[in-house]
């Protein structure tokens, strides 16, 4: 498949020696049908601004283009496949940005602030992968600045964000992900499309805000989460002791059975466990007994 008439992605890797390195967690992605289904996922992207995340030799960041969006934002830390997307950004005249360094400390609204419209696709680097997600949907003030994000994850880390309660991958990433946002898996992509191949299966997700999630403090949800998930195993009346409260006085508030256990509630229940915490912590700060929500943040699980 040809998309524009720029060289073929494996010559311009060979031109500037893109031996994909494991510190940077790269997988070059050279299937431009796949690069072009992957942007097609997020939609119409005419006179939409697209942040990049980790473009690599340029495949995505070509099919992003030729689909018509109005500029893409590279943010890109290895300087060899800096000077490879620098022939893109020719091809694309005034449409590419090339941006040298972390994704995991970009000023994303400064990058994007007078854009208008603006969403993320990304073939992420299997090693910041998660954090990036978590600092997405982490976002003040929220709706975000982003109307969507269409990510390549390995497949284990996919299941985990789009789980649902009662199943073995439904934990806090889930509950962040489903409070502020909706999550599918929108298809697989196997290991035999990478260079060099990952030992695992990996799948794009594609997750739209939600413009008016249920109000919570996001640092109480963390933190109840935190508590509820570091023993998932055992009842909520045992594993919840560590948040300082009367832990029957809080289920009761929120509604949730003692017997219950982390994986089984849904992401209201960890919304109203979440207010009923902060609304006990106040109760017992007018006492002089605590202070407010510690800031903690969301782990892998």
């Amino acid at each position: 498949m040809s998309i524009d008439d720029l060289p073929p992605l494996r010559e311009v890797i060979r031109e500037h020696g893109l031996s994909a390195l494991k510190s940077l967690g790269q997988n070059f992605l050279l299937d431009l049908n796949l690069t072009s289904k992957i942007a097609r996922t997020a939609g119409r992207l005419e006179d939409v601004t697209v942040v990049e995340v980790g473009p690599g030799p340029g495949g995505l960041t070509r099919a992003i283009l030729a689909l018509g969006a109005r500029k893409v934002v590279a943010i890109e830390r290895d300087r060899r496949c800096v000077a490879a997307l620098a022939d893109v950004a020719a091809r694309y005249p005034d449409r590419l940005e090339i941006v040298e360094g972390d994704a995991l400390e970009a000023d994303y609204r400064a990058l994007v602030s007078a854009e208008g419209r603006a969403c993320i696709i990304a073939n992420l680097p299997y090693n910041v992968a998660t954090p990036l997600l978590v600092g997405w949907l982490s976002a003040d003030p929220w709706p975000p600045w982003y109307e969507s994000l269409t990510l390549m994850f390995q497949r284990e880390v996919a299941e985990r964000i789009v789980a649902a309660p009662g199943t073995n991958h439904y934990g806090r990433l889930a509950i962040l992900t489903g409070w502020r946002a909706q999550a599918r898996i929108a298809f697989d992509v196997p290991a035999s499309a990478f260079v060099p191949p990952p030992k695992v299966t990996s799948s794009v997700v594609h997750i739209v805000p939600r413009p008016h999630p249920l109000p919570c403090d996001l640092r109480a949800l963390e933190r109840v989460t935190e508590a509820a998930f570091g023993q998932r195993r055992k009842m909520l009346r045992q594993s919840l002791k560590s948040l300082g409260v009367d832990v029957g006085e809080l289920l009761g508030v929120a509604g949730i059975e003692p017997t219950e256990r982390a994986e089984r509630v849904p992401v209201e229940g960890f919304v109203a466990l979440a207010n009923a915490w902060v609304a006990l912590r106040k109760g017992s700060a007018t006492d002089g007994n605590a202070g407010g929500p510690q800031d903690v943040s969301v782990a892998s699980s």
